[in-house]
């Protein structure tokens, strides 16, 4: 006889929430309290439910759960960026990132555990993909950040005012569980975070894409880095499946879509010296977004072991800058935050892969004592 799983409470929505319930033969009402204490009082336990009646919460503890994924290990860079390696108990570990900028608090989180799209600057890339995260593993990134800063006053005073789905794994191949995980962080019952305050990061997965608009108010976000399908197809692999043509077709579809709510795109684009960063790669590109409303953010790539790239030289990148901006493309360079916690664009998974050889290095060195320890009572016999 096996025991039936329990339902972590922490990755339903509202809809979902409220099934739950009515399933239990609970009135609908319940998942707005239970709600209010898992993500506005970061309950972990029913037990700290004092407006749910006992019987209730030992119904509760019977067949569901509240289990956010496991702190590993925590950085803070010494611009104030903080980092979570986080143990996930479906296995393998992820990372998330909050960036402080004067009252605006952005939590980077991560979508996957590693990532299919091999992006060939991208450390995330090259630990390969393992697996999709939950709902709950999800959301559980910003449940753990949020309890890091202590309880809620209110939903307008909170550090996290801002969510990226820019971490490890690609969002759009995980559908289904980061639309649920962006519906609980926008739901007043959740987090509370206004739609133009999330945004969701793809390398271009054009179906999605076009979902998403139908499903989900948010802004887009397209690592594009390339402005042609030669250079792209070196640098995002996807762009094979899904190249330039078909993806600026999407875009302006998507932001036709939402014509009436916040359609500007942010096109982001790693800059690589002597890679992409030439004027003829700045000519190139203004013609590419002709048309489209977009804003470019350049992002300085940022080195990690083996990368086979360099960062550009300032010069080139505010070259680049003034030539977009002065003809007609809104650009911004991005301020590289966290780089000396491996917490920057493209860096993580550093400390994922730095935990996983001392773990491996550990193992192998017991293995190896246990050898020589068979192999001297051996000689001893």
């Amino acid at each position: 006889m096996t025991t039936q799983q329990k339902v972590n409470l922490l990755g339903l929505s509202r809809p979902q929430m409220e099934e739950f319930f009515l399933n239990m033969g609970e009135k609908k009402f319940r998942a707005q309290q239970v709600l209010k204490w898992i993500h506005h009082h970061q309950a972990d336990s029913f037990e700290q439910m004092t407006d749910v009646g006992k019987a209730l919460r030992q119904k509760l503890s019977e067949v569901a759960e509240i289990r956010g994924p496991e702190v590993a290990h925590e950085s803070i860079s010494r611009d104030g960026t903080r980092k979570w390696v986080f143990e996930l108990s479906g296995g393998g570990s992820v990372e998330t990132v909050f960036i402080p900028d004067g009252r605006r608090g952005t939590l980077c989180v991560s979508s996957q555990v590693g990532c299919a799209v091999d992006c060939s600057f991208c450390s995330t890339g090259k630990q390969g993909f393992q697996r999709d995260m939950t709902s709950a593993e999800i959301i559980g990134q910003v449940w753990q950040a949020s309890r890091a800063f202590g309880p809620r006053r209110n939903l307008g005073e909170h550090p996290i005012t801002n969510v990226v789905m820019m971490g490890m794994g690609e969002p759009m191949l995980n559908y289904d569980n980061v639309l649920t995980a962006m519906r609980i962080m926008k739901d007043d019952l959740g987090y509370g975070i206004g739609k133009k305050r999330i945004t969701l990061s793809t390398s271009g997965v054009i179906p999605k894409m076009d979902q998403l608009s139908q499903d989900l108010d948010v802004a887009l976000a397209v690592s594009l880095h390339a402005p042609n399908d030669e250079l792209r197809n070196e640098l995002v692999p996807l762009n094979r499946k899904y190249p330039l043509k078909e993806l600026m077709a999407a875009c302006k579809r998507y932001s036709d879509n939402i014509t009436h709510r916040h359609n500007t795109i942010t096109m982001e684009y790693v800059m690589l010296r002597d890679v992409n960063d030439k004027p003829e790669h700045a000519r190139q590109l203004v013609k590419l977004l002709n048309g489209i409303p977009v804003k470019v953010n350049l992002i300085p790539f940022n080195p990690f072991p083996h990368a086979g790239y360099e960062r550009s030289r300032k010069s080139d990148i505010l070259e680049f800058h003034k030539y977009l901006n002065d003809n007609g493309l809104l650009t911004t360079v991005r301020t590289t935050r966290g780089d000396d916690i491996d917490a920057a664009c493209g860096q993580l998974v550093g400390q994922v892969q730095d935990r996983t050889r001392r773990s491996e290095r550990w193992k192998q060195s017991i293995f190896h004592r246990s050898e020589q320890k068979t192999d001297n009572n051996t000689a001893q016999a």
